[in-house]
């Protein structure tokens, strides 16, 4: 359910999609029980390939930053956030990278104990770049932690991933394509 009873961008229906962006439909809903963002793109069916193109096959699921610390950052980001329909696919996404239903439980709370040292630098960068921290920088420390299981291009591409999936959630909510859980600080 949507928190505004009639969006003001517009939403094709299945039907109205190309039949690629039907198939994807098609998983978001089985996966999220809604599909939004999909049924908004559909207008722009160019955008939303290069998106996922570029974005995830090219960048999110490769690149040369490992996709476990990606899914980490990526789900913190949506925890934070409030992002109802990007916390119910990040937590499955999270747990087929391997990371934990107990790592998970606690990645909102200062309990540090269930991460490694590599794991909560990743965890620090994605909080630095959320959308509510609106002071956050990378800073020396930061760097230092981080230098010491990345390399410069794999630190500048942990940061590109979370701020272009930071902005995408602005987008979002703007946009009202997204079910915001009850604690979103965007409402």
């Amino acid at each position: 359910m949507s928190n505004v009873s009639q969006p003001v961008f517009p939403r094709l229906s299945r039907n109205e999609m190309p039949e690629h962006m039907q198939e994807i439909w098609d998983k978001s809903m089985q996966r999220r029980g809604e599909a939004h963002f999909i049924e908004s793109s559909a207008h722009s069916p160019e955008i939303f390939d290069w998106y996922m193109q570029r974005f995830y096959n090219e960048l999110f699921y490769a690149g040369k930053v490992d996709k476990k610390f990606k899914e980490l950052g990526r789900l913190r980001l949506s925890l934070e956030h409030g992002c109802k329909t990007c916390n119910q696919g990040n937590r499955l996404d999270a747990l087929d990278a391997g990371i934990t239903e107990t790592q998970i439980e606690h990645l909102t709370t200062a309990d540090t104990d269930n991460f490694s040292n590599q794991e909560l630098a990743v965890i620090r960068l994605a909080e630095q770049i959320a959308l509510t921290n609106s002071t956050g920088s990378l800073g020396e420390s930061l760097y230092t932690e981080l230098r010491q299981y990345f390399n410069e291009g794999q630190i500048f591409e942990l940061g590109m991933v979370f701020g272009l999936l930071a902005g995408m959630a602005k987008f979002m909510f703007v946009f009202d394509i997204v079910v915001k859980e009850d604690y979103c600080p965007f409402h």
